[in-house]
C-alpha cells in the first residue's frame, strides 16, 4: 500500500485541527478503496490500528507530544473521533472499507459443527418405558397435583385418622393448616394413589389407568433413600376382575421390562387400600436367580406392591360416582418405585446421583 500523505501539524487553531484530521481520514479512505480481499483488509487494519506500529498510534503520540497544553483537549477529542470512525469502518465494512462476502469467508468444504444433542434423563427414560408397557395393554395415563389434601392422600384410601399405617408414610405437611378440618389440610403427596380416587370420581367403570409422578416423603437422604422420588401406580376396575388378572398383568409387564426369562412370585403383604395385598418379587436380573450379592443370595428382588382394591375404597368413591358398587365391580391396584428400577437397569449405586444434576454423570446415558 502507498504511504499516506499525512501533513505535519504546525498550528493549533480549530480550523487547522479540522483540516489535519480530515486529511488523515481521506488518506485512510483512499487506501480502503483498494482493499478488496480479506487479506488486504487485515493488512490495512494492522497498518492503521496496530497496537505497536499502527499509524494512528504514531500520529496520536506525535500530535500530543508537541502540542501546547491548551490545544491537547481539542486534539484528543478529534483523534478519538477519527479512531472510532476508522475502527468501525474496518469492522463493519461500511463507508470505504469493504469486507469479504460470506462466500469468501466460509469454506463450505469443511465439516460442519455438529450441535450437541440432548438425551432423556435415566429416570425419565425408565418412567416412559414403564408407562409405555401399560399403554400397550390399553391403560390410559393419569396425572394429579403434588400438593394434596389429607382426604385424597389418606382418608379416601382407607387410612382413617390416627391409623398406624400413616406413620410409615413420613408425610411432609404444609405449614399453617391447624385451623382447617383434618381432611382439608394440605400436604405433599406420599404416593400417586390420590389420582386413582380422583379419576374414579370423574369416570365410571370400566377403568384402566396408570399414574406416573413425583412423590415426597420425609426420608433422610442416603444411597437408597431420597425425600423426592418417582412412582408409577396402576388401577384396573371392571366386573369380574380377579387376582389372576392382577398376576397376569404384572408378570407380562415385568417380562416386557426386564426380559422374557424373568419370573415373578407373590407373597402376602398389607396395604390399607387393598385386600388381599401382596408384594411382588422378580428373579434376580443380575444372576438369573442363582444368588448374588445384589439379591442377597436369595435369587429374588422385591420390586413392587399390589392387591385387590378394598371395598371400603369404593365406598368413598360412591359418594360422587354411584357406579362403583363393590357388589357389582372389583379391581386391582399396584405401585412401583421408578428410581429403584432405574438404578437396577443402569447400575447406579447412589440414588443421589439421579438428582445431583452432575452433567458428567448424566453424559453416560446420552
Amino acid at each position: 500500500m502507498p504511504n499516506p500523505e499525512i501533513p505535519k501539524l504546525e498550528e493549533y487553531s480549530l480550523k487547522a485541527l479540522d483540516h489535519f484530521f480530515q486529511t488523515i481520514q481521506a488518506c485512510f479512505s483512499q487506501e480502503a478503496t483498494q482493499a478488496h480481499t480479506p487479506e488486504a483488509i487485515e493488512e490495512l487494519r494492522i497498518r492503521w490500528v496496530g497496537r505497536k506500529q499502527g499509524l494512528l498510534k504514531t500520529i496520536g503520540e506525535s500530535c500530543l507530544k508537541t502540542a501546547p497544553a491548551d490545544a491537547k483537549k481539542a486534539i484528543g477529542q478529534r483523534f478519538n473521533a477519527l479512531k472510532e470512525q476508522i475502527e468501525q469502518a474496518l469492522e463493519t465494512g461500511s463507508g470505504s472499507a469493504p469486507t469479504a462476502s460470506p462466500a469468501d469467508s466460509i469454506d463450505i468444504t469443511l465439516p460442519g459443527t455438529r450441535p450437541g444433542t440432548g438425551a432423556e434423563h435415566p429416570l425419565i427414560r425408565t418412567l416412559h418405558e414403564v408407562v409405555g408397557i401399560f399403554e400397550r395393554m390399553g391403560y390410559s395415563v393419569g396425572v394429579g397435583p403434588e400438593v394434596e389434601t389429607d382426604y385424597y392422600n389418606f382418608e379416601s384410601l382407607n387410612f382413617p385418622p390416627n391409623h398406624p399405617a400413616r406413620d410409615t408414610q413420613d408425610t411432609l405437611v404444609v405449614a399453617g393448616q391447624q385451623g382447617k378440618p383434618l381432611r382439608e389440610r394440605l400436604l405433599m403427596r406420599t404416593h400417586t394413589s390420590p389420582v386413582q380416587i380422583r379419576t374414579m370420581e370423574q369416570q365410571p367403570p370400566p377403568l384402566r389407568i396408570v399414574i406416573p409422578g413425583k412423590v415426597h416423603r420425609n426420608d433422610a437422604a442416603d444411597a437408597t433413600h431420597s425425600p423426592i422420588f418417582h412412582q408409577v401406580e396402576g388401577l384396573c376396575v371392571d366386573t369380574n376382575i380377579t387376582f389372576s388378572d392382577l398376576k397376569g398383568t404384572l408378570d407380562h409387564a415385568m417380562k416386557e421390562l426386564f426380559g422374557s426369562s424373568v419370573k415373578t412370585r407373590f407373597f402376602p403383604s398389607f396395604f390399607p387400600f387393598t385386600e388381599p395385598s401382596a408384594d411382588v418379587q422378580i428373579s434376580c436380573i443380575f444372576c438369573g436367580g442363582k444368588g448374588c450379592r445384589k439379591c442377597k443370595h436369595s435369587g429374588w428382588i422385591e420390586l413392587l406392591g399390589c392387591g385387590m382394591v378394598d371395598p371400603a375404597v369404593f365406598g368413598f368413591v360412591r359418594e360422587r360416582q354411584p357406579a362403583y358398587d363393590p357388589k357389582k365391580i372389583s379391581g386391582f391396584a399396584f405401585g412401583m418405585g421408578i428410581d429403584r428400577i432405574a438404578m437396577m437397569r443402569y447400575g447406579i449405586g447412589d440414588i443421589g446421583l439421579l438428582y445431583s444434576g452432575d452433567v458428567r454423570f448424566l453424559e453416560q446415558f446420552a
